[in-house]
């Protein structure tokens, strides 16, 4: 049986990317499957920026808001959980699209993962993710991982725990790196027929997307979301690595003041918009749109014409 196509909406946040997925499954039938690591988590719509029912716009989306955050979760579970929907959204005569900015995850679903497949080790495990409780101990294990693996060490903020002790841990378990399995997956066949598309914008004109989007999540009720999960953190671990949250709640501690936790909240999105420009430049996959000037439905309409040309003028009809 002839592989799937998959239609891939990748890049950094605030890029336009949900607003382009929704245009595209209005054209060619399809459904949303995400790729974002913290919008999977349930309660934090507005910390996590995830798309409101009117941005969706009518169109069916997965793998938002499906999982606790007290729950540990992986790229590895996220990989079968979302090819799990991708299946279903195929049976039902759907076309899967899928959108996000976690480059971790698309390459989880669409490359083959060989370190995914290696067991934790759970003392190991513990020992690590106890280090990086501390601001200190963040820094720490940083270092340990740039020793070993400078190249995931330059890709992974220090506050990413979870990812900066899974990327030591590989390098422990398996004498390779993260880094060195990502390029041996590269040389692998996935389970898709894939072509990935990523929205290009000036870096001040993406700047400016960002804050305005901040400026939209503070009208939308920001503080009153980070204000509720402070009072139950142990039940929301999670919500420490999304961006704002550690902001926002040392202003409402007293710490610092209100603008000075969005300028933070600012700051670090765009931090993280360039070390996902950073991750997707590096994947020769990635079809770059020009964003600037061009609507959404444009966009979806050059993205449904090098699916045409790519895969052929029936490639859409059946996804089975």
């Amino acid at each position: 049986m002839e592989k799937m196509i998959l239609p891939v909406i990748a890049g950094p946040t605030a890029s336009g990317k949900t607003a382009c997925a929704v245009a595209l499954c209005r054209r060619i039938g399809g459904e949303v499957v995400s790729a974002d690591s913290m919008q999977i988590y349930s309660g934090m719509k507005i910390l996590t920026a995830a798309p409101t029912e009117a941005e969706m716009g009518g169109v069916r989306h997965h793998m938002i808001h499906c999982v606790d955050p007290a729950s540990a979760y992986s790229a590895d579970a996220y990989r079968e959980d979302a090819k799990a929907c991708i299946a279903a959204i195929a049976a039902r005569g759907r076309v899967p699209v899928l959108c996000g900015g976690t480059g971790l995850y698309i390459d989880a679903v669409t490359r083959p993962m060989s370190f995914s497949s290696q067991r934790s080790d759970e003392a190991m495990h513990i020992q690590l993710m106890a280090l990086g409780q501390t601001p200190e101990g963040k820094r720490q294990l940083h270092d340990m991982l740039r020793q070993v693996d400078p190249e995931s060490a330059e890709r992974l903020h220090e506050n990413d725990v979870r990812r900066v002790s899974r990327a030591i841990e590989i390098y422990r378990l398996t004498g390779k790196t993260l880094s060195e399995h990502t390029r041996m997956d590269r040389q692998r066949q996935g389970d898709y027929r894939e072509i990935l598309f990523a929205l290009d914008w000036p870096r001040e004109l993406l700047y400016r997307r960002i804050d305005a989007r901040v400026d939209d999540m503070l009208k939308a009720g920001l503080v009153e979301e980070v204000q509720a999960l402070m009072a139950s953190e142990e039940r929301h671990p999670t919500a420490l690595q999304a961006i704002g949250y550690k902001e926002i709640a040392a202003a409402l501690r007293g710490e610092i003041t209100t603008a000075h936790a969005v300028y933070l909240t600012k700051r670090a999105s765009r931090y993280l918009a360039k070390r996902q420009l950073t991750w997707f430049r590096r994947d020769s996959r990635v079809i770059w749109l020009k964003a600037e000037g061009e609507t959404a439905a444009s966009l979806a309409s050059q993205m449904e014409r090098a699916i045409l040309e790519r895969f052929g003028d029936d490639a859409l009809k059946n996804t089975v």
